[in-house]
C-alpha cells in the first residue's frame, strides 16, 4: 500500500499534462487581449484645434471639400500681416478663414483665402 501511496503522490492533474489546454488558455487571453485594443475608441482628442469654432450646422454642400489648412496657419498670416489680439477663427466651406483681430488698435474683421491672401473683411 505505501508503493502505491508513493506513485500517487507524484501524479500530476490533467490540466497540467495537457499541454492542448494551456494552450487553448493562452490562445483565449491572447484573443481577449487584441479583441480590447481592437475595439477601443480612438483617441480624437488632437484631431481638432480647440481655437477654431465648431463648424455645426454650415451648410456646406455634401461634395464641398474642406481642405487641410489649420487655425494655426491661418492665425500666423494675420500675424504676418500686422494684425494682433485674433479671435474667433472660422473656417467656412469655402475654405477661407474668418476672424475678429484689431489693426492699430482697431477692431476689424479679417480673412485668409485658401491661397494664403489676406484681407480685412468689409461691412
Amino acid at each position: 500500500m505505501r508503493a502505491f501511496q508513493l506513485r500517487d503522490a507524484h501524479v500530476r492533474p490533467a490540466y497540467a499534462r495537457d499541454s492542448s489546454f494551456v494552450t487553448t488558455i493562452l490562445l483565449a487571453l491572447l484573443l481577449a487581449l487584441i479583441t480590447t485594443v481592437l475595439m477601443a475608441p480612438p483617441n480624437t482628442a488632437d484631431a481638432q484645434d480647440a481655437t477654431v469654432t465648431p463648424q455645426s450646422g454650415n451648410n456646406c454642400a455634401a461634395g464641398e471639400a474642406i481642405d487641410g489648412s489649420t487655425a494655426e496657419q491661418a492665425k500666423a498670416k494675420l500675424e504676418a500681416a500686422g494684425y494682433a489680439n485674433i479671435t474667433g477663427l472660422n473656417k467656412g466651406c469655402d475654405n477661407v478663414w474668418h476672424a475678429q483681430a484689431t489693426s492699430s488698435g482697431n477692431p476689424v474683421n479679417v480673412m485668409v483665402s485658401p491661397d494664403g491672401a489676406v484681407n480685412q473683411e468689409t461691412n
